[in-house]
């Protein structure tokens, strides 16, 4: 078994970026499509109890999410790194203990979700209607929990196995399953977020099928077995422990969304929660661009790690880092200047949810971009096989938001809930930025530049 799908040496560092940084931030924008959708649909045919209802199963079924993703782009690190350092035998191993560690989480997450949903949502504060709304959500993901962890780290295997173009395409037609089952569950059969979660499901499933035929096809040099022969608790443990700080961020969002929605509900109403979900709806775009931007310099970045490159590593985070920037700018002077447009995508004339839409986009999203670049300075330290530093960066900007949360609404109320995460993000990206900026100086000292590499 070799490993195949190089490209020519010619690609200079920008077009091996862009190689993999475009079909990425793609993916990223597919996937998001899933839960934009859903809110679109739930808003126009449910209402702001729908908005409100999935804003609070959202913090639980997104977990799934980032369960897939913490295997997928963890493997997925181990095989790039094993493609720079041409070792076929350990890219496959590290997709063996991928699919045993999806099977082995998924039934875990089951037992979780059916078990404990009704606990997760009565936390946050859901009265009696949306608990009942949102449990139709949660409860639908935790039977599908294995379609749902398999849908999020297929894509990532399949990318660092060098087909990141197939990879978007199977998003891209699962997105598009996506959009024609919400039309026709939520707002023709009137199945409202129970509706939502089977079509999302129908379409990860299309996902996942195309995955298991990419792997079984003369495309790929890898194989998925579902073997425990050779399996070992360490390698199991390394993939979780590269991933873990993606996960994290998962959890990260989680956190965040479900201590905002308990604290929106003391301080302000299900309207104020309802405006929220929209709002995160519009951070979610960029985030999910800023996310593909950092996962598509990471297979680059470790394969310049594995093969040695250091300043290669440089040129290309210092990309990334520009591009995250300049998105993050530009999409929030896009919302500051056509809020009600944007907001109406999620409200059928609703002029309360509106103004409170409004104002939360002005107050909770002014630094966003440096949102972005912390998640790039993660997914930088996991590429470089530093998972300590990912992973304290990741629990990091969890804890820091604890101490704004509790103490700005008690001073400033709803506008106080508004501003805790920019202000915590500003806060511990004084702290992060520096820490990349010394490790690639560390790194360049450290070792001699060499020829570049083909990816």
């Amino acid at each position: 078994m070799s490993l195949t799908h190089s490209p020519p040496t010619t690609l200079t560092i920008n077009q091996n970026f862009w190689r993999y940084a475009i079909p990425s931030i793609a993916a990223m924008l597919v996937t998001g499509l899933y839960q934009i959708v859903d809110g679109i649909f739930v808003g126009h045919y449910v209402g702001y109890q729908g908005l409100a209802a999935i804003n609070m199963a959202w913090p639980i079924t997104y977990l799934l999410s980032g369960l897939g993703l913490m295997i997928g782009i963890g493997s997925g690190t181990l095989i790039s790194i094993a493609r720079g350092e041409k070792n076929p035998h350990h890219a496959q191993r590290a997709l063996d203990h991928a699919v045993l560690l999806i099977t082995v989480i998924s039934v875990m997450a089951l037992v979780l979700f059916v078990h404990f949903g009704e606990t997760l949502l009565t936390i946050q504060g859901a009265n009696h209607t949306i608990k009942a709304l949102a449990l139709q959500y949660v409860q639908s993901f935790g039977w599908a929990a294995f379609v749902t962890i398999f849908a999020g780290a297929i894509p990532m295997l399949i990318r660092n196995d060098d087909s990141p173009k197939i990879a978007t395409g199977l998003l891209i037609a699962g997105a598009l399953t996506n959009i024609v089952l919400d039309y026709l569950f939520i707002g023709i059969f009137k199945w409202q977020l129970q509706g939502a979660a089977i079509a999302t499901i129908i379409a990860q499933s299309i996902t996942v099928v195309g995955g298991i035929i990419y792997f079984c096809s003369a495309y790929s040099p890898l194989r998925i077995r579902l073997t425990i022969v050779n399996i070992q608790f360490s390698h199991c443990w390394k993939i979780m422990s590269l991933g873990s700080s993606v996960l994290i961020m998962y959890l990260y969002a989680s956190f965040v969304v479900a201590l905002h929605n308990y604290q929106f509900m003391q301080y302000g109403t299900e309207l104020t929660v309802s405006a929220f979900a929209i709002v995160g709806y519009m951070m979610t775009l960029y985030y999910l661009v800023a996310e593909g931007i950092a996962e598509g310099m990471q297979p680059p970045v470790s394969y310049y790690y594995g093969a040695k490159q250091p300043q290669n590593i440089s040129k290309t985070t210092f990309l990334a880092i520009k591009v995250t920037i300049i998105a993050g700018i530009s999409w929030f002077a896009l919302l500051y200047s056509f809020p009600h447009t944007l907001i109406g995508l999620f409200n059928s004339g609703n002029a309360a949810l509106t103004s409170e839409a409004v104002s939360g986009i002005q107050l909770h999203l002014f630094a966003m971009f440096l949102d972005g670049l912390i998640v790039l300075a993660t997914v930088y330290f996991m590429s470089v096989d530093k998972a300590g530093k990912a992973l304290t960066i990741s629990i990091s900007n969890m804890l820091v938001q604890l101490p704004f949360l509790y103490f700005l609404p008690q001073w400033l109320g709803v506008n106080g809930v508004w501003l805790s995460m920019p202000l915590s993000t500003i806060l511990l990206s004084i702290i992060v930025l520096p820490m990349v900026w010394h490790d690639l100086q560390q790194r360049n000292k450290v070792t001699p530049s060499m020829p570049q590499p083909a990816l």
